[in-house]
């Protein structure tokens, strides 16, 4: 008759440390949740970032490049926060202008430097 008792109150000792492992379901779902919207999103919105930053601080005077509104010219003098970019034909002169873009305007550069 000992042993019925004892092997009821195991059984309850098992369910009540079931439930307890239980609780921290939701906190691991949550922990593996974040680590996965890290490296799918975070993570690589931070590195295009940097790659943007690094770009726009190794701007050239002479470099050619496109901004986010898609003109394209060459680089005709460098200030602290705004580039003026020369556009017009080749060749002639006459035709030349040169416009005032603010330095985050520029989308990428398509002179390669060595």
């Amino acid at each position: 008759m000992f042993d019925f008792f004892s092997s009821v109150a195991f059984a309850e000792g098992e369910q009540a440390a079931v439930q307890g492992a239980a609780g921290y379901m939701p906190i691991i779902w949550l922990v593996m949740m974040f680590a996965v919207f890290y490296f799918l999103l975070i993570r690589p919105q931070k590195k295009q970032e940097k790659k943007q930053r690094e770009m726009l601080a190794a701007l050239q005077v002479g470099d050619k490049v496109v901004t986010i509104g898609g003109i394209c010219g060459k680089i005709s003098k460098l200030k602290d926060d705004y580039v003026y970019i020369e556009t017009g034909l080749v060749g002639t002169p006459d035709a030349k202008s040169t416009i005032k873009f603010e330095r985050s305007a520029i989308k990428k550069v398509e002179t390669i430097h060595e």
